[in-house]
């Protein structure tokens, strides 16, 4: 710095959060907090979009995506049990399987769950894999079965996964709790029992103070064996709920237990045989609850013999033994006297050839549908006799042959060696199905007020039915209902206020009105703070370094001319005298970057000085 000259010296305050200025010795430009046009990154996309790659206006291949903030999630990733090879996967080919950071899967049942393995070693997906541990103990076996008994490999030249392919799923998944909080990156997320089978949960995800509930298959009514679904206790901003049932009410559970029993019973006592297609896992625990119970009261019953063919729903008591803690309170005393899954009237055979058909009996089968397997080789043997009798007690997806029973009502049957032949066996509809009805749905989102509604997991009719009664019932409170398509985006808007908390030795005070803070802001996992420079190492784990740089800039022009450039960045510029009254100034009044700028000669500036601190 040459004597007579002059100098523009830049302090940058530490973070843009206040200006630095020493104004009682040399006329200054300040650069205050705002006085610069900017966007700070922190700030990110207000837009949330949530997009189903299965299950948008169809039951089968759950498979949805949210996305925020930069951050995208997967809920559930399963198979459509109607189609076959690649045609039943989600529309994985609408994603960057590597872009997505989480998969959190609610349940094993295989529209939920059974493509996991698939996109696990199949894609580019790189992201963590979330389920509760009766879930993954459960996946295990169904993930097994779905190979062998799909008819993918036989129909189609090839399975969608091997079983060392389920093996490097398994070491993938990461096991939670109920109420358990995670963060990865930014994203908080904890899930609630959702009832509807062993381990189903809930999960609640919150970005950046934005809350969604995903529900998953869930039943709010409690049954033989599980608790209801939890309400959960905090704001939920977005609600994406199953639609099932649309509008249709289940009839309540002691009603439809004597149904039941009365249709066995009576086929039973009429010399017929009674096929009960299952889902070997989850529904199949409660039924036999049931029979086994009746059997136990009924001695007369005994000499009918009841078989469970299904070597998977034998290998799963051990999972309902170990987890018995998570079922209702009726389980739990139970379990205190004798476990209640040592059934004493059920025989497990896990094959059609163990099985001798040779007198009237009840047999249940997987799968639930009839699509293929031991259930539908049974149906093939005993469509014929009008003394037998089928009970469909789930819920059937388009294209199964249990689907079509119901609707269509056909007099003629399609063996699978491609024979038809006349359709004789009663066929009765009594559901156990254990997703939530109008009613409880209704009254779910009564108590949980969500702003907005996304319908998943429904058949076109049965959505739109309950899409029209929910935006009916909530038009007054301005709640927005959605029902998408598969790969139809929701897109919704969320504005959000910036608070950051002070801390560290800044905060040591209480502020007052008036006073300049001055810190560094931290943005993490969308949440800012700011503390002291001095303070980055502990509440940043980044280590504070010095750079000292000077610049010269030649500048001949009148001081009035760096005035007016100035003017041109900063909001306001005001001209003051320094304490001699012979050097004007300019001042900015916002500016952001704590720049100085001072002139020793009215005349004309020879240099300009920058001293910044860099971290």
């Amino acid at each position: 710095e040459e004597e007579g000259g002059s100098q523009v010296v830049g302090m940058a305050a530490p973070g843009g959060m206040a200006g630095i200025g020493d104004t009682g010795r040399e006329p200054v430009i300040k650069l205050g907090p705002d006085g610069a046009k900017r966007s700070y990154p922190f700030q990110g996309d207000e837009t949330l979009e949530f997009i189903p790659l299965g299950a948008g206006n169809e039951v089968g291949r759950s498979c949805c995506l949210l996305k925020f903030k930069g951050k995208t999630i997967m809920f559930d990733c399963g198979a459509h049990p109607g189609y076959r090879g690649e045609e039943s996967l989600p529309f994985f080919d609408e994603v960057d399987a590597d872009t997505i950071d989480l998969l959190l899967v609610t349940h094993f049942h295989v529209d939920h769950a059974a493509a996991v393995p698939y996109f696990l070693t199949k894609t580019t997906f790189k992201g963590k894999v979330y389920m509760t541990y009766p879930t993954l103990a459960i996946c295990k076996l169904v993930w097994s079965d779905f190979i062998k008994v799909s008819g993918i490999a036989e129909q189609h030249g090839g399975s969608l996964y091997t079983e060392k392919d389920i093996q490097d799923t398994i070491s993938q998944i990461i096991c939670i709790d109920y109420h358990q909080e995670v963060e990865v990156e930014g994203v908080r997320f904890w899930c609630y029992n959702a009832g509807h089978v062993l381990g189903a949960c809930m999960f609640m995800v919150q970005i950046a103070g934005v809350r969604l509930l995903y529900t998953g298959d869930y039943s709010r009514q409690e049954d033989r064996h599980l608790m209801a679904a939890e309400m959960p206790a905090v704001k939920v901003h977005v609600l994406v709920v199953e639609s099932t049932y649309g509008i249709q009410t289940h009839e309540p559970r002691r009603p439809r237990e004597r149904q039941f029993l009365e249709s066995v019973i009576t086929t039973l006592q009429h010399g017929g045989r009674v096929l009960l297609p299952v889902f070997a896992i989850g529904r199949a625990q409660e039924l036999l609850l049931l029979l086994d119970e009746w059997w136990r009261k009924t001695p007369e019953l005994q000499r009918f013999p009841v078989i469970c063919l299904s070597g998977m729903a034998r290998r799963c008591i051990a999972s309902y033994q170990t987890y018995i803690n998570q079922m209702n309170n009726r389980i739990r005393h139970l379990n205190d006297i004798e476990n209640p899954f040592d059934f004493r009237h059920i025989r497990y055979m896990t094959s059609i050839s163990e099985f001798e058909d040779n007198c009237p009996c009840v047999v249940m089968a997987s799968p639930g549908m009839l699509q293929n397997g031991p259930s539908r080789d049974l149906f093939d043997r005993w469509c014929e006799d009008k003394r037998n009798a089928v009970v469909v007690t789930g819920y059937c997806v388009s294209n199964t042959l249990a689907k079509d029973l119901l609707d269509s009502e056909p007099k003629t049957h399609t063996l699978q060696d491609g024979h038809d032949v006349p359709l004789r066996i009663r066929v009765h509809n009594i559901s156990f199905s254990a997703h939530a009805d109008f009613m409880q749905t209704s009254q779910f989102i009564d108590e949980l007020r969500p702003s907005h509604i996304v319908l998943v997991h429904g058949e076109a009719n049965m959505m739109a039915s309950l899409k029209k009664q929910l935006v009916s019932k909530y038009e007054q409170t301005g709640v927005g209902v959605w029902s998408p398509q598969n790969t139809e985006a929701v897109t919704l808007t969320f504005h959000e206020s910036k608070v950051a908390k002070v801390v560290g030795s800044i905060a040591a005070e209480r502020p007052r009105h008036g006073l300049q803070l001055e810190g560094v802001v931290l943005h993490k996992n969308f949440q800012l703070t700011i503390v002291s420079i001095d303070d980055m190492a502990a509440h940043a784990g980044l280590q504070v370094s010095h750079l000292i740089q000077r610049q010269h800039i030649p500048f001949s022009q009148p001081w009035g001319v760096l005035v007016f450039h100035l003017s041109k960045l900063f909001d306001s510029i005001a001209v003051v005298s320094d304490k001699k009254g012979d050097a004007p100034s300019t001042e900015p009044q916002d500016a952001p970057d704590g720049v100085e700028a001072k002139a020793e000669n009215a005349r004309q500036v020879e240099k300009m000085v920058a001293d910044s601190n860099d971290e």
